[in-house]
C-alpha cells in the first residue's frame, strides 16, 4: 500500500504537481493543510481526468456533475484542480492563499472562487450538503426528463474526511440518503486514520464501511494509491443505480513526506523548508522549484476544457430539441434556473380579516404554502418529523421517496442538523426553492447550517412553529427563549415574526422574493387575533420591518413595539392607556433585519427620536432590544426559562397580558418625570 502503482509517468506528474502546489502555497502563507491534499492527490486526479464532467469555461452549465471536498480544510486540493484544469483562477491566486482578498481562502467559500460548489468549513456539512444536491437532481429529473431527453443527468461527487464521519450530521444525512437510495450520489472516502489528536484509532475504531453497509449504501474499498483501483471502483459505483456509493480509499497523509506522512503532524500545518524540499526530491521533483507546473502536465489537464465544452455543446443542442418540443417546460425551466418565481404568483395568497380569527400563525402558514404551491412547481421542502405541527405539508402533492423522486413533500425524519445541510444543498444545486421546519427551539441543532447559508447567500426559507412559552404545557425544554436574540445574531440572516395571519402572508412573500441569503420564520402554536389594519398602516407593511399599527390621536407620549403574539397585547395596553388619558403608538416590529434596511427617514417617522419612553414587548430574552428602547426605554421580556402549564396560565403567570403591558408602560412614563 507504500507504493503508487502508476499507469505512466504523465499520471505520476500530474499527481505530484498537486502535491507540490499544496506543499508550496501553504509553506509561503505559512499556514494551512498539507497533508489532505498530498495524501488524496491520485483520487482526485482520476476522477476529475476520467470521470468529472464539467466545463471550466463555464462553472455553473447546470447539467455539470456536483463536486464537494466537504474536508474544506483541504482547500489547497481543490484550488490547484481548479488552476490546473482552466477555470478562471490564475496561479497568482494560488501564491495568495490565505490572503487578504484572495479568492483563495483557508476553506473553499461559494460565490467567491469559481468552480468551488459550495462552502465547507465545519466538517460534516459537505457531506450534508451533497445529499441535498443529489436529491435536488432526482427531483429536477423526474421534474423535467421526458423520454428521449435527459435533460438533468449527472452525478455528485464528495471527498470525505474522518473528521466528517464522525461529525453527527453525516450519519444523519447518510441515513437519509441510504434510505432514498439515491443512486447518484457518490462519496470517496480519505481513510488515512490520522486526526488532529493522532492515530484515529483513539477514538474512531467501529467499522464504517459496515456502518454504511447498514445505512443502505453501495460500499467498496481500495487502496487509494492505485489508480486504477480507484477508477474501478468508481465505475462501480456509477453502475449501481439504486444504492448512494461509500468508496473507502486506504491513503497516507501527506503521502511522499520522508519524515511527516502518516502523522498528525502533517494535518493543519506546514511541512516546513526542508521537508518541503526533501519530500519534493522524494517525489522526483525539482527540490529547488517553487509552483512549478510542467507544460505536458498542464496539457493533460487543460483537456478538460475541450472536453468539457463539448459536452455541455451536446448537452445544449439536446435541450434545443427538448425546448422545441415541450415548450412549456422549457419556459418553467428557464423560471427555475433563474431563481425568478412564476408571473402572477401572488394573485393566489390568501387574505385574512379579523372575522376569520384567531389563528395560529402556523395554521396561516400552511394555508398560504397550499394557496401557492401549485404556482411554484419548484416550491419543495418538509420538516423534521413535525408535519402536522409545522403545518408545511404540500397537499395533494406526492412525497419525495425511494423510485418516487417527483413528490414535493420531504420526510427529513428527526434530523434537523441534516435538514439544514440538505436544504442548503439543494438550493445550491439550483432550480429548486427549498424550505424546512422544526420547532424554533429545535434551530439550535440546525445553527451551523443556518450559518452557512447565511454566509452563501442562500434563500433558504426555514419554518419554525411553537415560538415561544406560549407553546403551553410541554415545557420549558420545548420553549424558545433565547432564540430570537441568537437567531438574530446571524448576519444575513432575516428573522420575521409576524404578528397574526395577515403578517403571515406577507412574511411567505417576502421569504419567496428574497434572493440574498436564508429566512426564518417565527410562527405561533397558538392562536391570536387577526389585527384591523389602519388606512396608515398601508399594504405590505410587513416588507418595511416595522410599522405604525395603531397611532396616538395626538403626539404619542409613549410608544409600544411588540413582535409575534404579543402585538394584540401592545394594542390591548393601548386602549387602557388611552382610558387614562396616555397616548400611545403601537409599532408592530415583526423583523429587524428589514426595518435596518430602510431609510433613516422612515425609521425616525416609526420611532420618533424626540419620543424616548418607549417599551418593547416580546415573550423572549430581551437581548439587543436596547437599539430601539434606548437608555430610557423599557423592555417587557424573559430573563428565566419557561413553565409546563396551559399556555395561558403561563403568559399570565409571567405578565404578559395587556393590564401588565399598560402597568409597564405607565411605571416607565412615572420615572421619566422625576
Amino acid at each position: 500500500m507504500n507504493k503508487i502503482s502508476t499507469t505512466g509517468a504523465l499520471d505520476q506528474l500530474c499527481v505530484n504537481t498537486i502535491r507540490t502546489l499544496a506543499m508550496d502555497a501553504i509553506q509561503k502563507a505559512n499556514s494551512g493543510h498539507p497533508g489532505l491534499p498530498m495524501g488524496v492527490a491520485d483520487i482526485a486526479y482520476v476522477l476529475w481526468t476520467r470521470f468529472y464532467k464539467h466545463n471550466p469555461v463555464n462553472p455553473d452549465w447546470h447539467n455539470r456533475d456536483r463536486f464537494v471536498l466537504s474536508g474544506g480544510h483541504g482547500s489547497m486540493l481543490l484550488y490547484s484542480l481548479l488552476h490546473l484544469t482552466g477555470y478562471d483562477l490564475p496561479l497568482e491566486e494560488l501564491l495568495n492563499f490565505r490572503q487578504w482578498d484572495s479568492r483563495t481562502p483557508g476553506h473553499p467559500e461559494y460565490g467567491l472562487t469559481p468552480g468551488v460548489e459550495v462552502t465547507t468549513g465545519p466538517l460534516g456539512q459537505g457531506f450534508a450538503n451533497g445529499v441535498g444536491m443529489a436529491i435536488a437532481e432526482r427531483f429536477l429529473a423526474e421534474t423535467f426528463n421526458r423520454p428521449g431527453y435527459p435533460v438533468v443527468d449527472h452525478y455528485t461527487y464528495a471527498i470525505v474526511t474522518d473528521g466528517d464521519l464522525m461529525e453527527g450530521i453525516s450519519h444523519e444525512a447518510a441515513s437519509l440518503a441510504g434510505h432514498l437510495g439515491l443512486g447518484k450520489l457518490i462519496y470517496l472516502y480519505d481513510d488515512n486514520h490520522i486526526s488532529i489528536d493522532g492515530p484515529t484509532e483513539l477514538t474512531f475504531t467501529e467499522d464504517r464501511c459496515a456502518r454504511f453497509e447498514a445505512y443502505g449504501w453501495h460500499v467498496q474499498q481500495v487502496d487509494g494509491h492505485h489508480r486504477e483501483a480507484v477508477a474501478r471502483a468508481i465505475r462501480a459505483a456509477k453502475s449501481e443505480t439504486n444504492r448512494p456509493s461509500f468508496i473507502a480509499c486506504r491513503t497516507h497523509i501527506a503521502y511522499g513526506s520522508p519524515n511527516k506522512k502518516d502523522t498528525a503532524a502533517a494535518h493543519g500545518a506546514p511541512l516546513g523548508e526542508e521537508e518541503v524540499r526533501m519530500t519534493k526530491e522524494n517525489l522526483g521533483w525539482p527540490p529547488d522549484a517553487q509552483f512549478h507546473i510542467p507544460d505536458d502536465v498542464l496539457a493533460r489537464y487543460r483537456e478538460a476544457i475541450p472536453r468539457g465544452q463539448a459536452l455541455e455543446s451536446e448537452w445544449r443542442r439536446l435541450f434545443d430539441r427538448y425546448a422545441a418540443e415541450y415548450p412549456d417546460m422549457a419556459e418553467l425551466w428557464q423560471q427555475a434556473w433563474s431563481g425568478q418565481l412564476p408571473a402572477g404568483w401572488e394573485e393566489a395568497l390568501p387574505a385574512f380579516g379579523p372575522d376569520d380569527g384567531p389563528l395560529a400563525t402556523r395554521s396561516a402558514s400552511g394555508k398560504v404554502l397550499n394557496a401557492i404551491a401549485s404556482r411554484i412547481p419548484t416550491l419543495i421542502g418538509g420538516s423534521a418529523d413535525l408535519t402536522p405541527s409545522n403545518n408545511t405539508e404540500l397537499k395533494g402533492f406526492s412525497w419525495l421517496q425511494t423510485g418516487q423522486f417527483g413528490g414535493r413533500n420531504i420526510h427529513f425524519g428527526v434530523r434537523e442538523h441534516a435538514m439544514g445541510g440538505i436544504l442548503n444543498g439543494m438550493r445550491l444545486h439550483g432550480g429548486v426553492i427549498p424550505y424546512g421546519g422544526t420547532f424554533l427551539v429545535f434551530s439550535d441543532y440546525m445553527r451551523p447550517t443556518i450559518r452557512l447559508a447565511a454566509m452563501m447567500e442562500l434563500p433558504v426559507i426555514y419554518v419554525f412553529t411553537h415560538d415561544s412559552v406560549g407553546l403551553g404545557e410541554d415545557g420549558p425544554t420545548h420553549q424558545p427563549v433565547e432564540h430570537f436574540a441568537s437567531l438574530r445574531a446571524i448576519p444575513n440572516l432575516t428573522v420575521i415574526r409576524p404578528a397574526d395571519a395577515t403578517e403571515t402572508v406577507e412574511a411567505w412573500q417576502v421569504a419567496l422574493e428574497h434572493h440574498h441569503g436564508p429566512v426564518a420564520l417565527l410562527l405561533t402554536r397558538q392562536k391570536v387575533p387577526i389585527l384591523n389594519r389602519t388606512a396608515k398602516a398601508g399594504d405590505a407593511a410587513l416588507r418595511r420591518g416595522a410599522y405604525v399599527l395603531a397611532d396616538a390621536d395626538d403626539a404619542p407620549d409613549i410608544i409600544l413595539i411588540a413582535t409575534g403574539s404579543e402585538v394584540h397585547l401592545a394594542l390591548d395596553a393601548r386602549q387602557r392607556l388611552a382610558e387614562q388619558s396616555v397616548q400611545a403608538r403601537v409599532v408592530s416590529m415583526p423583523s429587524w433585519e428589514l426595518f435596518e434596511q430602510q431609510s433613516p427617514e422612515y425609521r425616525a417617522q416609526v420611532l420618533p427620536p424626540e419620543v424616548t419612553a418607549r417599551l418593547a414587548v416580546e415573550l423572549a430574552a430581551p437581548v439587543g432590544w436596547e437599539r430601539y428602547v434606548g437608555l430610557q426605554g423599557d423592555v417587557l421580556g424573559l430573563n428565566r426559562f419557561g413553565a409546563s402549564a396551559p399556555y395561558k396560565v403561563i403568559l399570565e403567570q409571567l405578565g404578559f397580558t395587556g393590564e401588565n403591558v399598560a402597568l409597564r408602560a405607565l411605571a416607565l412614563l412615572d420615572r421619566a418625570q422625576r
